[in-house]
């Protein structure tokens, strides 16, 4: 599906919710008279990478709201579009926007940021320590997937990286198996700035991929990482959620060259510049990419996740929606950095917020 341009956790779970209950209090908002009152299931699906900051949420949520219930699916940002689309689902979670066609053809559905997160670049390189972070760009990585690029110690891979000794093995690929809000953003890098080679392969939620003599795919986040785990002179893409695993996994992140051209590692203040960089000019919609954002310090694969949400609803499940919707896009409910750090994640800047509350108010019964 192309679209748009321009656009481990139960542990983690408990030890988080009693101290983040006492630190961000009741969710805010609507009067339970609003329609929040009795008993609501809310169903999610979607998002691989918004996954584990759901499941961070929904028992802390739920704590506060015990008329409310939360089920969580992790199944891809494509399977989550279509769930929302299908009304399968009242939040379809997803690291991609929705297309002008697929908005033209689901007017009804709106696309809501809850947060911001980023993507990181992951290889398994032995013998290289996990703290070593490679400079990657964005030409080297779209060689690397179309197979002009087959060993660590390419001359294009050296340049970028001085002083360092790289193996002359072959690089392994690998990339998503579902339709994926991370092959999304990261194909929607390589099309920005990774030159002429990707130009005829473009970006979405699924691609045609080159076929390359070994092209292993993975599965969801977990899928890509344990294909990473297990073979070694590999290279993938992995939702920042997830950097705390890759790293206890001894798998290497990259430093990755911006728009500016230098090369920035994905962390809080970086992905802050990137935000501070292209928030402001956030259509109504929310519907834009935050890819290859200007500055010497931006990051350059940062994106809104969103919650894909039908405007009208049923009943009592109108008033519930806003009410969780509004808790988790709050400073003071799902939005502080109680939640966001642990994924590694980032707030919603104010002007985002506004917009997101707007789009919430649009839900009715």
């Amino acid at each position: 599906m192309m679209v748009s341009r321009r656009m481990v956790l139960t542990a983690m779970v408990a030890g988080l919710a009693a101290p983040v209950l006492a630190a961000c209090g009741a969710a805010p908002t609507r009067a339970s008279g609003s329609g929040a009152s009795g008993s609501v299931t809310i169903a999610e699906s979607g998002s691989s990478l918004l996954y584990p900051l759901f499941n961070i949420w929904v028992p802390v949520y739920e704590g506060l709201h015990p008329n409310v219930k939360i089920s969580t699916a992790s199944t891809g940002s494509g399977t989550g579009i279509n769930d929302a689309v299908q009304g399968l689902v009242q939040i379809g979670a997803s690291d991609a926007y929705m297309s002008n066609a697929e908005v033209q053809a689901a007017p009804n559905i709106l696309n809501i940021p809850l947060a911001i997160s980023a993507q990181q670049i992951n290889y398994h390189i032995p013998g290289l320590s996990a703290s070593t972070h490679l400079n990657l760009s964005a030409e080297v990585l779209a060689g690397i997937y179309t197979g002009s690029i087959t060993t660590w110690n390419d001359s294009r891979i050296t340049a970028l990286n001085p002083g360092m000794t790289l193996p002359s093995n072959a690089i392994v690929p690998v990339h998503r198996s579902d339709g994926s809000g991370d092959t999304f953003l990261f194909t929607t890098y390589l099309t920005d700035s990774g030159g002429p080679a990707w130009q005829s392969i473009g970006y979405g939620t699924t691609v045609t991929w080159p076929q390359l003599p070994t092209e292993p795919t993975g599965d969801g986040n977990t899928g890509v990482i344990d294909v990473l785990k297990a073979t070694p002179y590999s290279v993938g893409y992995v939702g920042i959620s997830y950097l705390s695993t890759t790293v206890a996994d001894g798998l290497g992140y990259a430093a990755l060259q911006n728009k500016s051209g230098k090369f920035v590692l994905p962390t809080s203040s970086n992905i802050s510049s990137a935000v501070s960089a292209l928030a402001p000019s956030t259509p109504k919609d929310e519907r834009v990419s935050l890819i290859d954002a200007p500055g010497d310090t931006s990051y350059p694969i940062i994106n809104f996740e969103y919650a894909l949400v039908s405007k009208t609803q049923s009943g009592a499940m109108a008033g519930a929606l806003q009410q969780f919707l509004e808790w988790a896009i709050s400073p003071t409910g799902g939005n502080s950095p109680s939640y966001l750090s642990t994924v590694h994640f980032t707030a919603l800047p104010q002007v985002i917020v506004a917009l997101s509350q707007a789009q919430i108010n649009q839900i009715s019964s």
